[in-house]
């Protein structure tokens, strides 16, 4: 499948509508991924990496908020372990007709069920390894600490869940300068002042953003053992837990 060029505020809008993962963003979602993400790249390769450490046999592994599953397909491409399954599951029904046509060209020998459905809605058990990659900061903050929970509580001792984040800093000048490099990284990566603008308008509502210590708090509540901060870019971060 060919990647588009994410132009989706390159034009002039008359009013900016709340972000979605419509067709017009799934299209190019792998381009704005990239380009919009620091550290996207390294984060799906160590997803690999994680995985070969802590998948076990005969179990689920969960991309949770999987969009057009970059780490699903390098999970399946770093580990078989006899019987495991993947659950992909997204929200986004654009997101999920094109991870379909991803998966009929790609050669994996670990099965991959994909689910159009609400996160909080998923039935999570018997799990190895899940992940929530930029998606809890989608959810509201009334359903986060349920939805890490019943992550928690989704998994076999020894099980991990990674999450990764766009992150906000306690001190204004703080997140005031890092943002600005943040949108200093988007203007180096092609993305001019009216995208920059009228993505920020359209994700202004939309996203629910926490500081590392919310996250690192939120997962060690819900009765993970370890608790780590393994990754952080600018405004992003990464985290495990570990049962």
């Amino acid at each position: 499948m060919i990647e588009k060029k994410d132009n989706v505020y390159a034009d002039k809008m008359l009013s900016v509508s709340p972000f979605e993962f419509d067709g017009s963003v799934a299209q190019v979602f792998s381009d704005m991924a990239k380009r919009s993400i620091p550290g996207y790249e390294s984060v799906i390769h160590q997803i690999g990496v994680f995985a070969k450490k802590y998948i076990t046999e005969g179990s689920n592994i969960y991309d949770l908020g999987c969009s057009l599953g970059q780490a699903t397909l390098k999970v399946r491409h770093s580990v078989a372990k006899p019987d495991c399954k993947i659950i992909a599951v997204d929200s986004s029904v654009e997101m999920v007709k094109r991870l379909n046509k991803i998966l009929e060209r790609d050669i994996g020998v670990v099965e991959v069920d994909v689910r159009c459905e609400d996160v909080l809605e998923t039935t999570l058990e018997n799990a190895s390894f899940v992940i929530l990659n930029y998606t809890l900061q989608f959810v509201d903050f009334n359903y986060k600490n349920r939805l890490i929970k019943k992550i928690y509580d989704s998994l076999n001792k020894g099980g991990v869940l990674l999450l990764s984040e766009k992150i906000v800093f306690p001190d204004i000048e703080k997140q005031d300068y890092i943002e600005n490099l943040y949108f200093d990284f988007k203007r180096f990566n092609g993305y001019n002042e009216l995208e920059i603008s009228q993505k920020r308008d359209a994700l202004e509502n939309v996203l629910k953003l926490d500081t590392s210590d919310e996250h690192i708090k939120r997962i060690q509540s819900a009765g993970f053992s370890s608790v780590n901060q393994w990754f952080s870019y600018l405004n992003f971060a990464s985290f495990i837990g570990v049962k």
